[in-house]
């Protein structure tokens, strides 16, 4: 893991399925506007803990105790908690289980239900995902160039009408595989963990300051499930990202910086995008 800023200011912790996605520029300018950050690895990631793949030995409520265990090592009472897509999951379960150690919570590009299907009232995955996840030949996975094509090939069907950067996609995917000691079970392995009770009819006990982040073009956890958890979270806040895939671009930066830095309950943040759920006027 890596730690970011002064250990004296409120923390900000950063699980995810390579501690790589969130950059070092992103990190720096949270922890220069007054924030302690921590990223890691969670299992079967990056430097973390392999387990053989498609038998991943622990659960999301394990890798929930992970995020507590990890606060108690560095001493903190109360973390605000940021997860991008799977690690979401994580999130919202720790905020559930743990009210007392969280300060905030941000969710993006996630949905309130466990790896299988969606509920029936949530938008599933796109044609176009659920063709390359199932149909696409595994690459060689000791085949260093093969597993950086078929990454750059993923981040494809996961980008939004904002346009996909194949130079930038080749960078990030690179980086990760060559920090990540299993790829393959770093790709597979949470879609076989063990989730436990379903928790979305839980998600009116949050209390913490809430912001939901979706890309309205996410093609994986398509944007009415971020709408969805926005509506069920009391006083969660909506921010729409026009155009975005299940992918967060430099370009986002700004704007989730300074919606997570804010975090004020009952307000909806819109990126040209008409609320559908009563939590804001639309726009044109």
């Amino acid at each position: 893991m890596s730690t970011f800023g002064d250990r004296r200011q409120p923390p900000v912790l950063l699980p995810c399925t390579s501690r790589l996605f969130w950059e070092d520029r992103f990190c720096d300018r949270l922890a220069g506007a007054g924030r302690f950050v921590l990223r890691y690895d969670i299992r079967d990631t990056g430097r973390s803990t392999v387990y053989v793949t498609g038998a991943p030995g622990y659960s999301l409520r394990g890798l929930v105790l992970d995020i507590i265990g990890l606060m108690d090592v560095f001493e903190l009472p109360r973390a605000h908690l940021v997860g991008f897509s799977v690690a979401g999951w994580i999130c919202q379960l720790a905020a559930l289980d743990h009210p007392d150690r969280m300060s905030a919570l941000t969710l993006i590009n996630t949905r309130p239900t466990s790896p299988g299907p969606a509920d029936s009232d949530l938008p599933e995955h796109s044609d176009q995902v659920v063709e390359f996840f199932t149909k696409a030949p595994d690459p060689d996975w000791s085949d260093r160039e093969a597993v950086i094509d078929y990454g750059v090939e993923q981040a494809r069907v996961r980008a939004g009408a904002h346009g996909f950067d194949e130079q930038e996609a080749r960078r990030q995917t690179t980086r990760m595989v060559d920090r990540t000691t299993n790829v393959a079970s770093s790709m597979r392995n949470l879609a076989f963990v063990e989730a436990g009770d379903r928790w979305r009819e839980r998600l009116g006990d949050i209390t913490v300051p809430t912001l939901v982040v979706h890309g309205t073009d996410d093609p994986f956890f398509p944007y009415g499930n971020g709408q969805a958890m926005a509506r069920e979270i009391p006083g969660a806040d909506l921010l729409s990202l026009n155009g975005i895939g299940h992918e967060l671009p430099s370009t986002t930066w700004d704007r989730l910086l300074d919606a997570m830095l804010v975090l004020q309950p009952g307000s909806a943040i819109d990126d040209g995008v008409g609320q559908q759920d009563g939590r804001g006027p639309a726009t044109a």
